[in-house]
């Protein structure tokens, strides 16, 4: 059906978000002087959503970050991409050997300059000596910004990055070289990165000689992390919380702790899960997000460290192609993950090494069946040689944790199964196709929301979904959905017609970001 010429005309100055519309009484579009004038609709920039001491803070045009994603997924090129429009970009170091964290961390200090970048630092309560050498290099590299992820504690190392080179100036302004943007999903956990650096965990890093006398007495002053990102349903550890109810109590708790402690600048909380639509920007942004971190989406983009096929996959998926798996980085624990459902066997796969690992003590006590099934359907070896590649790794990378296996026949067992999770991700991310039904591909269903919303347009295929662009027209059709909504309830728009706009061509969108 056409439309009428008032409603035509609204939407046509809708779509523009660098314009104020001023709204009659009548349904027509006026100007500010008329004396029928109902309502305005304010200009809603792209550019101005979020918290602007973030943008302020981090030197971006946009409050949006490209959250990191495990083996070099979000990849240096991914992270270069998002600076161009100025979008925060975090590089996916987990994973990854400590040298090929190193070599992108360079490559990234040299290419970006004095544009802001940050890298992840993931919890491994598995391998702390991985923590430790990793701190060690973005000390070393001025790496001042890091994505805390997974930490279901804090750590001495991670206490001796916040707390390196603190000082303060001559008029008593505290300076902190270092800053952590905290990825949680617990709001105990949210509690302990916006305290203060915990006394113990203080002294020891002192001990250690980590740090200071001097930077250990700054401590008291400073939160361990002046942002944190709530993070809900998404393919990281979320523990698959709710966003509309995490995302507001974490706000709530920035809120509290900044007034308990008197800190100078107010704690910050970004949101995290299910971003990948303009609507699901919009229900954040009202919740008073200070900035939108994305993830899977990015996944199938062409900057991401994900091979083009497993692209492809993502970019087939709905919504409720989503399953839950252990993660490898905390298998003994029981920590989950969700997964890429659609065409992939790897989800109900590594729960039966679950199940497993739960019912045997040792790589002996598999039942023969089982261990038939293992042997030629998933790691398509005998354990024994599987196991001897894993003692190979662990005596180059953590000689540590082998010499525990080698005591302890159960947390042998968790290694040898730990080798198919971990291996399946990198399966995936190299794109071997002989091993295709085992892709773990990490997911949330953020994934599936952003291809219906894609649908029809021209981000519907892979090959054309650039990081940039996927940013820059969620953040445009954030701006054009809030006027869309506003006038609607205002009373000016039917409801049928107040629907997200779909993708749009860089050159639409030019004017706008």
């Amino acid at each position: 059906m056409p439309l009428d010429p008032y409603t035509d005309a609204l939407l046509t100055a809708l779509s523009d978000p660098g314009e104020i519309v001023y709204l009659l009484s009548g349904g027509e579009i006026g100007t500010l002087g008329d004396s029928r004038l109902t309502a305005i609709i304010p200009v809603t920039a792209p550019g101005n959503f979020g918290s602007k001491a973030f943008r302020k803070e981090f030197n971006l045009r946009y409050a949006y970050v490209g959250g990191a994603m495990v083996g070099g997924i979000s990849s240096a090129a991914m992270v270069e991409a998002l600076a161009d429009i100025s979008v925060l970009g975090i590089f996916g170091s987990s994973g990854l050997a400590p040298a090929v964290v190193e070599e992108n961390i360079v490559r990234l200090k040299n290419s970006l300059g004095s544009k802001t970048f940050g890298s992840c630092l993931i919890h491994s309560p598995q391998d702390p000596a991985w923590e430790n050498k990793v701190i060690e290099i973005y000390l070393e590299r001025g790496v001042d910004l890091v994505e805390a992820s997974a930490y279901t504690q804090l750590t001495p190392n991670l206490v001796r990055y916040r707390l390196k080179g603190i000082k303060t100036l001559p008029d008593g302004q505290i300076v902190v070289p270092n800053r952590i943007m905290a990825k949680v999903s617990r709001l105990e956990l949210a509690r302990r990165f916006f305290s203060p650096p915990p006394p113990k965990l203080v002294q020891e890093a002192v001990s250690l000689g980590w740090l200071t006398e001097a930077e250990a007495a700054l401590a008291p002053r400073v939160p361990m992390a002046q942002d944190l990102t709530a993070e809900a349903d998404s393919g990281g550890h979320t523990d698959f919380r709710p966003a509309l109810t995490l995302w507001p109590s974490a706000i709530a708790l920035a809120q509290e702790l900044t007034d308990q402690f008197d800190y100078d600048q107010p704690l910050r909380v970004g949101v995290a899960g299910g971003l990948g639509t303009p609507p699901a920007f919009l229900a954040a942004q009202d919740l008073g997000a200070a900035y939108f971190v994305t993830g899977s989406i990015n996944q199938s983009c062409v900057e991401s460290g994900l091979s083009a096929a497993a692209r492809e996959l993502l970019a087939k998926a709905s919504q409720t192609d989503i399953a839950t798996a252990p993660a490898a980085d905390m298998f003994e624990l029981g920590a989950k993950v969700q997964v890429l459902k659609y065409g992939t066997l790897f989800a109900p796969r590594a729960q039966k090494l679950v199940e497993l690992y739960r019912q045997c003590p040792s790589l002996d006590d598999i039942p023969a069946a089982d261990r038939k099934n293992l042997e030629e359907k998933i790691f398509r070896a005998p354990l024994t040689e599987i196991w001897n590649q894993t003692a190979e790794f662990f005596q180059a990378r953590d000689p540590q944790q082998l010499a525990k296996a080698q005591k302890d026949p159960h947390f042998q067992l968790a290694l040898v199964f730990r080798w198919y999770l971990g291996q399946a991700s990198r399966w995936a991310i190299n794109g071997l196709l002989d091993r295709r039904s085992d892709w773990c591909v990490f997911c949330g269903p953020a994934m599936g929301a952003f291809n219906e919303w894609t649908a029809g347009t021209f981000l519907a295929e892979p090959q054309n979904r650039g990081v940039a662009i996927v940013a820059q027209n969620l953040l445009y059709g954030l701006a054009v959905y809030k006027r869309l909504v506003l006038a609607r309830d205002l009373g000016f728009l039917p409801d049928d017609l107040c629907r997200p706009l779909k993708p749009q061509t860089p050159e639409k969108l030019i004017p706008y970001v």
